[in-house]
């Protein structure tokens, strides 16, 4: 296994993870104040989980999101 291929790899799934997840959590809050889902003065409870089915990863990170 090449160790830096791997860690670059990483790298830059997580990047593209972070973007993508950034801009679907801002457009579903934005959605949800429009339609008066929720008022933009909530803490919001959010749960990520990343798998990876063929080593058998399972990992859950739990958090909140403030919005006001």
């Amino acid at each position: 296994m090449d160790e830096d291929r791997l860690n670059m790899e990483i790298r830059k799934f997580l990047k593209i993870v972070g973007i993508t997840s950034q801009r679907e959590i801002e457009l579903a809050i934005r959605r949800a104040i429009a339609t008066g889902q929720i008022t933009g003065s909530e803490t919001l409870s959010a749960t990520m989980v990343l798998t990876i089915p063929a080593i058998g990863l399972a990992h859950q990170i739990d958090g909140t999101l403030g919005l006001a």
